[in-house]
This record gives structure tokens, C-alpha cells and sequence, in this order.
């Protein structure tokens, strides 16, 4: 009897590498930072602690214990290694769906450790079809939008980028870079000012000649040009 129960533990190790490995592959696929080994390392290891609290605390083998507290760790724990795949670029972030995807691992571990294999499989399904398909309708989400860069001098001063970047979110304009060049002193403004450089995702419906005239009237904005081309210049405020 207890050869079968061995087995049946042994098979729900090996369901956890097959089900962590099939949504690490796509992972691994699309050149992520966590990919096929880590994902199959978290999902088989989120079951075995699931399975160490079912069986090791149920009185059978030991003293009786709260079989929920050891799995409860993993929900937490595994936080700290998405942490790890999450990486800003400028303003962008990167990383947060490798991240998601470690963690809802970890839950299908724990599900197939305490037996819940239909709703593991299932819940695998899901992640799978989210990953492969729902990219297609990102993009196609997306395609409305292109890439330009913006190039500004100003004043060197604090609170900048938060009101540059609270206009360009009124107008629908998304930063996916900023670069800052070192604070510069220039007698033609009499000032130290600074060079910045914003990558931005356009919308179709974007008014152009609008947006230069408001960012004209920022206070300490100086020039203003897209992808290096002159569109604006504002003298100093007094």
C-alpha cells in the first residue's frame, strides 16, 4: 500500500516538472530572464513543500501541525525571486509577466502537490493560452501606436520631468526611455541647463502642433524638437 502512495507522489513530482516546463518553455522561448529550468525548479518544488505539509504534518509520520503554514511561504516567498526578473529600463518596466508567471507556477505546484491536479491542468492551460495567444492581441492593440523621440533642453531644476511627463500623459503619449545629459551652464540662457531625451509611443490621434504649444509654456523648458529636428524654441522666464 504504501509502495502505491510513493508512486502517486512520484507522479504528481513529475506532473509539477511537466506542467512548470511547458509554460517555461515559452518563457524560455521569448528570451526572458526566468525560463524553462526555473520554472520547472518552482512548480516541482512548490509541490514537494506541498506535499511535505500534507503528509508530514498529518500525524501519520510526526506530530500533528498546520498543514497550511509551510505552503503559505511559497505564496510569499516566491515574490522575492519575480523581484528578480523585474528590471526598469528608463521608465519603462520589464519583467512583470515572467514575474506573474513564476508565481501562478508556484500555485499550480501547490495545487498538484495537494492532489488538485484537474484544477492544475487546467489553471496550466490558461497561463498557456494567455502567453501564446493574448501577445497577438497586445500588439494588435498597439499597432495604432509608434515610437518617436523627443529632445528638450531646460533649466536645471526639480519637479521637470514630472510635469513634462504629466503632459504628455494628457495627451495619451507613453515614455518608454529617458536619457538626461549632466547639468551644462550656457550664457545664451544665462542658466544651468540640462539636455534630456525621452523615447515615446505616439497614439494615431495625436495632435502634434498642440502638445509643442503647451510644452512651450512649461516653465524652464527651452527648446523642444522631435527625433532632432527644431519644432520649438522658448526664451527663459523672468
Amino acid at each position: 500500500m504504501a509502495g502505491f502512495e510513493d508512486l502517486d507522489l512520484f507522479l504528481r513530482l513529475l506532473l509539477a516538472a511537466v506542467l512548470g516546463g511547458l509554460v517555461g518553455f515559452e518563457r524560455e522561448r521569448n528570451n526572458r530572464p526566468a525560463g524553462l529550468r526555473t520554472h520547472i525548479l518552482v512548480c516541482v518544488g512548490s509541490t514537494l513543500v506541498m506535499i511535505v505539509s500534507v503528509v508530514g504534518f498529518s500525524g501519520e509520520l510526526g506530530p500533528r501541525g498546520d498543514q497550511a503554514r509551510i505552503a503559505a511561504q511559497v505564496v510569499s516567498g516566491i515574490g522575492f525571486l519575480g523581484a528578480g526578473t523585474i528590471m526598469r529600463q528608463g521608465s519603462a518596466i520589464r519583467g512583470l509577466t515572467t514575474a506573474a508567471s513564476l508565481w501562478v507556477v508556484a500555485a499550480i505546484g501547490l495545487a498538484v502537490g495537494v492532489g488538485l491536479l484537474g484544477p492544475a491542468v487546467f489553471a496550466t492551460t490558461l497561463v498557456l493560452a494567455s502567453l501564446f495567444s493574448l501577445s497577438g492581441l497586445e500588439k494588435l492593440a498597439a499597432r495604432g501606436r509608434h515610437d518617436k523621440a523627443l529632445w528638450l533642453r531646460a533649466v536645471d531644476q526639480p519637479g521637470l520631468l514630472g510635469r513634462i511627463g504629466a503632459l504628455l500623459g494628457d495627451h495619451g503619449i507613453g515614455i518608454t526611455n529617458v536619457m538626461l545629459s549632466e547639468a551644462l551652464y550656457m550664457d545664451a540662457y544665462k542658466a544651468e541647463t540640462v539636455a534630456i531625451e525621452l523615447r515615446v509611443k505616439i497614439p494615431a490621434d495625436f495632435n502634434g502642433s498642440k502638445l509643442m504649444e503647451q510644452m512651450l509654456h512649461i516653465p524652464g523648458l527651452l527648446e523642444v524638437s522631435w527625433d532632432g529636428t527644431d519644432t520649438g524654441v522658448c526664451s527663459l522666464p523672468r
